[in-house]
């Protein structure tokens, strides 16, 4: 055998290996080559969605008008005519034109005002007020803020009402004029309430406590040239036998009771509150018949100059006369 002769078996699978393998055909495709479909117009089909319409025809406008981006308008009309702002006719809660935003507050009474009726008698033109006071000593600052009924009955001169840093508070202290009355309150002790009346006897002025700043009540963003704070002054005037106490306020303070709207109930934490003259009559009705000494308006005469040496004319006469008829 020639040794340059290769076997029959060998040429055949290097003949093979030169050939391109035929591609895999899935069953029951084998006749039918896989063809991209092709749509009703004629057209070859690619990716994506299909023409609206064929190659070469003229898209047909739909009727109405032009549609533009975003948001169709409401009322498809010819000609839009600008929409007039509707101006509301009423503040109330109830109306029908509500914008964004909070509802306005209804213009009735709030909490940092006195009720509708105001606090001003219109027949005399005087306001009534509360005032509290600590009746125990609290030392702050190394002093006694301590200030009772008793205290103001021993001042020799008005006293000035000082230490007031509230701004609902102090915009009624603004408000007093002279010859207001005011309920004197024992705050912050063991049984609060009222313990007597004082009158107003000279309006706002600064507050000097909060200029010094070793006063308790100092305020260093208060100026002189630029007060923040003020005082009015006052005058002892009446001490009630027996404390009109905060419990019994508050069992008449229900609904459609005579102190429902009393202020210093709404807003425990405010030092100075507003006192209608119908809540003002309720709670002298309140005091004891042994300590009724007058009325709220009699109150202020209490300490008249002059009063004290007319009584005490009065009993050297009485004296007198009972020597004679020894």
């Amino acid at each position: 055998m020639a040794l340059g002769r290769k076997r029959k078996s060998e040429s055949v699978s290097a003949a093979g290996e030169t050939e391109t393998p035929s591609k895999r055909v899935a069953k029951g495709s084998a006749s039918t080559p896989a063809t991209p479909a092709t749509p009703a117009t004629g057209e070859k089909r690619g990716r994506g969605r299909p023409r609206k319409y064929p190659v070469g025809s003229t898209p047909v406008r739909p009727e109405g008008p032009k549609r533009g981006r975003g948001r169709p308008p409401k009322a498809a009309t010819g000609t839009a005519t600008p929409k007039a702002k509707a101006t509301p006719t009423s503040n109330t809660p109830g109306s029908s034109s509500r914008g964004r935003g909070r509802p306005k507050k209804s213009p009735g009474a709030s909490d940092s005002t006195p009720a509708a009726d105001g606090n001003t008698d219109q027949n005399t033109g005087r306001s009534y007020w509360l005032m509290k006071a600590e009746p125990e000593s609290r030392i702050e600052k190394g002093k006694d803020v301590k200030f009772s009924i008793d205290d103001l009955r021993a001042a020799k001169e008005p006293e000035p009402w000082d230490g007031v840093r509230n701004p609902v508070a102090r915009k009624h202290m603004q408000s007093m004029k002279k010859g207001d009355l005011a309920f004197f309150y024992h705050s912050n002790c063991k049984i609060p309430g009222i313990a007597g009346v004082m009158e107003i006897v000279q309006e706002h002025s600064p507050d000097e406590s909060a200029f010094d700043p070793s006063h308790p009540y100092y305020d260093e963003k208060s100026k002189r040239e630029d007060p923040k704070w003020f005082v009015v002054h006052v005058e002892f005037r009446r001490k009630f036998d027996e404390l009109i106490t905060l419990q019994q306020l508050k069992s008449h303070s229900s609904a459609k009771a005579p102190l429902e709207n009393l202020q210093m109930l709404k807003q425990g934490r405010l030092s100075v509150s507003a006192v209608t003259p119908s809540q003002w009559d309720f709670i002298m009705s309140l005091v004891k018949e042994g300590d009724k000494t007058g009325s709220a308006d009699d109150s202020s005469k209490e300490n008249e100059p002059g009063k004290e040496n007319e009584s005490a004319k009065e009993d050297e006469g009485a004296e007198k006369t009972a020597e004679a008829a020894e």
